[in-house]
C-alpha cells in the first residue's frame, strides 16, 4: 500500500501563492497518474489537477492559468504550485495517486492539507 505525505498548506491572503508537495513512499510500485482535489465544506470533492507519467497535464477551468503542477519521478513527488489564490479555493487538498504493484491496480489518497485564502 503507497502512502502519501502532503505538505505545504496554510492561510494566505487574496492574490498570494501557496506550493503543495506529495511524496508517495511504501515497498515497490509503479506511479501512473497523480493529481490533486480540493473539497470545501459542504461540498463534493472537485477535481483540481492531474498528471500523468508522461507529463500530460490536466485542469479544472476555474484554475486555469492560475495552478500548475508537475512531478519529480525520481522522488515519487507530485507539486502543486497555486499562484493568485483567490478566496474560493479556500478548501482541504488531496493527493491522489494511481499506481500499479505487479498485474495490480490501485489509487491511494493523501491525509488532506488545508488551505485557506483570506479576502
Amino acid at each position: 500500500q503507497v502512502q502519501l505525505v502532503e505538505s505545504g498548506g496554510g492561510l494566505v491572503q487574496a492574490g498570494g501563492s501557496l506550493r503543495l508537495s506529495c511524496a508517495a513512499s511504501g515497498g515497490s510500485f509503479r506511479i501512473h497518474a497523480m493529481g490533486w482535489y480540493r473539497q470545501a465544506p459542504g461540498k463534493q470533492r472537485e477535481l483540481v489537477a492531474t498528471i500523468t507519467s508522461g507529463g500530460i497535464t490536466n485542469f479544472a477551468g476555474s484554475v486555469q492559468g492560475r495552478f500548475a503542477i508537475s512531478r519529480d519521478n525520481a522522488k515519487n513527488t507530485v507539486y502543486l504550485q497555486m499562484n493568485s489564490l483567490k478566496p474560493e479555493d479556500t478548501a482541504v487538498y488531496y493527493c491522489n495517486v494511481d499506481y500499479e504493484v505487479g498485474i495490480w491496480r490501485y489509487d491511494s489518497w493523501g491525509q488532506g492539507t488545508q488551505v485557506t485564502v483570506s479576502s
